[in-house]
């Protein structure tokens, strides 16, 4: 028996309150993952082939720096999103994403909602709106990421 990952997308924060039509188009595109600890969900350059919502587990977005490693943007828990770069072209990720600790997560396939955006343009409206929303939050991330790394500069 196959059950349907539309309550749990429904509930979601990201997703909540989107019209029932709607929703069913973007579970179509929805499959559950996981991920083993220090396993990566994506890395930098690859194909940005989906995003992510977190449902346990905690994923650590991060970018490499010369002679400092890999550096931590940013820390999404049970709740988060992760990944946007799958809406833009040329759809390529900007960063790596690793599982700290074991992570289940829904898995939304890029390509199957960027062909359903295009056909149903109220879908398409939804989704941007409120990936600005998740943009917006995690520039904000990086600027204070970006502060305790530069912020403290010797006299």
């Amino acid at each position: 028996m196959q059950t349907t990952l539309e309550p749990i997308l429904s509930a979601h924060p990201f997703l909540q309150g989107l019209d029932q039509p709607v929703l069913a188009l973007i579970v179509g595109c929805a499959s559950n993952v996981r991920f083993d600890a220090g396993q990566y969900l994506f890395r930098e350059g690859e194909e940005a082939s989906e995003f992510y919502i977190i449902r346990e587990g905690l994923v650590s977005v991060e970018i490499h720096v010369p002679e400092r490693g890999s550096v931590t943007l940013q820390t999404v828990a049970a709740g988060g999103i992760v990944g946007w770069s799958w809406v833009f072209p040329p759809y390529r990720w900007h960063s790596d994403a690793r599982a700290v600790e074991p992570t289940h997560a829904i898995a939304l396939d890029g390509a199957c909602l960027r062909m359903k955006c295009e056909e149903t343009p109220r879908m398409g409206y939804e989704l941007m709106k409120r990936f600005a929303r998740v943009l917006d939050e995690s520039l904000q991330a990086s600027r204070l990421q970006l502060l305790d790394l530069y912020g403290h500069t010797a006299r």
